[in-house]
Order: structure tokens, then sequence, then C-alpha cells
């Protein structure tokens, strides 16, 4: 239950917790909230846990180079660490920085890996059962692996051929594609779903999770079919957070390994994971012909430039450009 949010203090007295409900308060996906406070806390024990209000932009630029410097960071990394102090300085203790002058990193961004669509298939077809599910809608729907594992039954539009993917990486909502070689085995996944939601109410549990203040606004809402996870988890757990007793979605983890393990029999040698399943979606489109503006939609991109490297991972020779070495 690591992405549901931390209980705050009715009045936040702590700096840390502070932030943590200015955060909530601007509706901040609780992935940003956990990742803004992690480069906060480094950068305040970089300077030997100094309060932020005594530092200013002399700090923030050591911290930076600091990152660059000694710890190697990427350039994503250090794009984050820098996003995370700006926004505790500009919006939560309202402080401008001015002109920030640090060491870049030299790290260069990578090319992410893809899969071909023969090798996708491999590892798929090295997998089963639920797993396998979760897989194939990260290859046939551009997925991340988070956002597989939280889909609702009311996210699977059967009628549309389409998924809603809701609460994503920075709190957007898109639709995506529904590959109709999946639809029979997801059909019978949201079925076992319901019938494991209505075992649960007969035993008097049957609750799950609803983001923000979604639980106050409509008090049946956790019980009701419609907000059930499609992958519910094999049972029911305390949530430490708030002592109700309910069944949370599969964890990530557990179809992380699952993955792994089906790439390695697959007997594929490149540096892959569940989100090279993502990146072999948008080049396979990409290389089929769909538009790169369509894609971007699909992925839930807000910059063009972001879907864009998917351009340089397609091969020279797809591109009708051969070597002078070869006839």
């Amino acid at each position: 239950m690591d992405d549901i949010p931390t209980p705050l203090p009715a009045v936040p007295i702590r700096f840390m917790d502070r932030f943590r409900a200015f955060i909530r308060a601007r509706q901040l996906a609780y992935r940003t909230e956990k990742t803004y406070c992690l480069w906060v806390r480094d950068f305040i024990r970089f300077h030997g846990a100094r309060h932020p209000e005594a530092m200013g932009a002399e700090e923030v630029n050591a911290w930076l180079s600091h990152l660059a410097n000694n710890r190697n960071v990427s350039v994503n990394t250090q794009k984050t660490a820098l996003n995370a102090v700006v926004f505790m300085y500009h919006q939560f203790l309202g402080r401008e920085l001015g002109k920030l002058q640090f060491t870049n990193t030299t790290q260069a961004r990578r090319l992410p890996t893809v899969f071909s669509h023969d090798e996708a298939m491999a590892v798929l077809s090295y997998m089963q059962g639920t797993h396998k599910l979760l897989a194939s809608l990260m290859y046939g729907s551009g997925l991340r692996v988070m956002e597989a594992t939280r889909l609702r039954v009311q996210d699977v539009d059967f009628s549309e051929q389409c998924l809603f993917v809701r609460e994503t990486k920075g709190d957007k909502w898109r639709r995506s594609l529904l590959p109709t070689s999946v639809t029979e085995g997801l059909r019978n996944q949201v079925e076992f779903a319901l019938a494991l939601h209505r075992q649960d109410l007969d035993d008097g549990f049957g609750e799950v999770y609803l983001p923000n203040a979604l639980s106050k606004k409509y008090p049946n809402a956790a019980r009701s079919p419609a907000w059930q996870y499609v992958f519910p988890a094999h049972r029911l757990s305390v949530d430490p957070r708030s002592g109700v007793r309910r069944r949370h979605h599969i964890g990530e983890q557990q179809v992380r390994r699952s993955v792994n393990a089906a790439i390695r029999d697959a007997g594929i040698r490149k540096k892959a994971s569940c989100h090279t399943f993502r990146h072999s979606f948008a080049t396979n489109l990409l290389k089929s012909g769909t538009d790169i503006r369509s894609i971007q939609e699909l992925l839930g991109h807000n910059d063009i430039s972001t879907t864009q490297i998917y351009t340089h991972v397609i091969g020279s020779h797809q591109r009708g450009i051969s070597s002078p070495l070869d006839p």
C-alpha cells in the first residue's frame, strides 16, 4: 500500500509535515509528493540539517553541483532535484531564488531500450495468468506498471474498446487503446474481480481505497463495483494509515519480478524491464506510421519533445538509410 498517502497531523507543525500538507492542498500526485520530500530532505541533510528558511541560492547551487560532480546523477535526476527545491522556495516559502548558477551534470540522456515485436511476444510467451495480462496491457496499451495494476472496473470501456487511465504521473488523465487480443481475458478478469468483491461484501468487508477526499464526498463509493480494482490482491490487508481492513490492488513488485524472469527465460540480453513494454508500444506505433501527436496523446506526454525521443530509437535502416559498406 505504498501508493496511499500517509496521514498528517490535524495542525502540521514540523517543516516536512507542513510541506506535505501544502503539496496535497495543490492536488499533486502522491508520487510527486514523495519525490519532492525525498530531495528536500537530501538538500537539508547536505547542509547539516540547516533550516531551508536560513538558506538560499548559494546553498542550492552548492547542492546541485554536488549532485553532478560527486554523485554523478543523470540529467533528469538533477532536473527533478532542482524542481523539488524550486517548488519549495517559490511556492511553499514564497521566496525567489533568482538566477541559479550550478554545475550541470555531464551524463547524457540515454535512448530508451525497446523490444522488437517478436521480442515482446517472446517475453509474453514465458508469462501466464494475471501477470501476462498486465504485461500485455503495458505493451498493447502503453501503460506504466503502476497504471496497469491500479485499473478500476469503471476504467475499462469494452463498448468503445478503450481504457481510461486516471491518477497517472502528474495526476493527468488520458484514454488509451484496448487491444482486441486481450478483450476476452480482461472481461474474465473483471468478472473475477467482481465475484471476489461480492464475496468480500458477504464477509463484511468489500471496501477499496479512494483517492483524495472521495470517500467523504461519496460514502458508499468504496463498496461499489465500479471502484473495485480489476487486479485485486490475493488477500485482504490492514491499511496501516487508517486501520481499515480492505482489498488493495496487486503489488507492482510482483509484476516486475515476473516480467524480469520472463525476459531472462526468453534469452533477451537487453537492459529491459516493465517500462520497456511502454517504450516498445510507442516505437512500434511509430514504425507502423502512427503520427507523433497521436502517440503523445496515448502516452500522456505534456511536451512533444518527450515523445520525439522515439524517433531516435528507430534504426537508420528502417528509414531507408543503408551503410556504404553494404551493396
